[in-house]
């Protein structure tokens, strides 16, 4: 959704993918999303209101206004919702993601834009659709995948499966991490998450041993010397997230892993789950290790320590495993 001057878009739908790519900073992706949950919902707005027979998808918006909007009720929202899931078969999770655009619409056409004076959404009580309960690797197993990466050959790839496992940092993350943001003073790195928000990253031992025996490596490839990235590839380039996946995904067969659905997402999974169970890291302490924007429907927002987190991270039960080339 990169054409925010869509002619056949209204333009209140126009100026509201601007705000929330420039001024909330949301990726293309979310701005895809909340683009098209909007727009077949002012589309159902206007079949209702103008009953003009055409099937929704071939409806014309472009030349509603400001007096359409300020017409929507919450009887009209609860509409919307019944009909996705009763003429278009949406999830639970589908149709609560539409809520969620929606009140990202209003709260922008209420307070932002001042269309409407009203925000119908504030008035929707919708339960909150069960999620199952992500993937991640026990300890055992995941003491399995250390071992399988690690050898004389690869210790890059070792690196990146410890930071993976030990700092629950997301492919993006890892990929656009760059020596400079090293920090060996203190342990830590500073990472860039979603929305190109940056936050600092704790580093406990096994992941600052993996760093310098893969560092004492890559400082003699001469045709890096010039390379910003920490990981790179065998072009002495940075490396890609899709050669990272291949990566993790041979290191879980090389460790009797593959066929469980894990992936680099589930290796994120994996840090916090270990840190919850095994650490003293409550739920608030992990989103802020996460970079999460929030850690539930209620929207807790709360900034803790940075010495919670570095706690948190420490107190990773693989936090102390290293390379065999490290034991006696």
């Amino acid at each position: 959704m990169k054409n925010y001057n869509n002619t056949d878009n209204p333009d209140f739908l126009n100026d509201y993918l601007v705000h929330i790519k420039i001024v909330q900073l949301l990726s293309e992706r979310t701005i895809q999303e909340y683009y098209l949950d909007i727009r077949l919902f002012l589309k159902f707005i206007y079949e209702n209101e103008y009953d003009t027979g055409k099937a929704i998808e071939d409806i014309d918006i472009s030349r509603m206004t400001g007096s359409d909007l300020r017409k929507i009720s919450v009887s009209d929202i609860y509409n919307f919702i019944f009909y996705t899931s009763d003429e278009r078969n949406n999830s639970d999770r589908a149709r609560y993601r539409k809520i969620s655009s929606l009140r990202s619409f209003f709260k922008y056409l209420n307070k932002v834009a001042h269309i409407v004076d009203n925000d119908p959404t504030q008035d929707l009580d919708v339960p909150v659709p069960k999620g199952s309960l992500p993937k991640f690797l026990t300890l055992k197993e995941s003491l399995r995948l250390l071992e399988a990466s690690d050898s004389s050959e690869s210790k890059r790839n070792y690196c990146i499966i410890t930071l993976f496992l030990n700092c629950g940092m997301r492919l993006s993350e890892l990929v656009g991490i760059n020596i400079k943001d090293i920090d060996f003073f203190d342990n830590k790195l500073k990472v860039l998450g979603k929305g190109n928000k940056e936050r600092m990253v704790y580093l406990n031992s096994a992941c600052i041993s993996a760093l310098n025996d893969y560092l004492s490596i890559r400082k003699n490839i001469k045709k890096a010397a010039d390379e910003p990235a920490l990981f790179i590839s065998n072009q002495n380039r940075r490396i890609s997230k899709r050669r990272v996946q291949q990566i993790v995904e041979e290191t879980l067969e090389a460790a009797g892993l593959d066929g469980k659905g894990i992936t680099t997402h589930k290796l994120r999974h994996t840090a916090a789950t270990l840190m919850y169970q095994y650490g003293d890291a409550d739920v608030l302490t992990l989103k802020e290790l996460l970079g999460h924007a929030n850690i539930s429907t209620t929207e807790i927002y709360t900034h803790l320590s940075d010495d919670n987190v570095r706690n948190a991270v420490e107190s990773n039960p693989l936090s102390n495993i290293k390379s065999d080339s490290h034991k006696e």
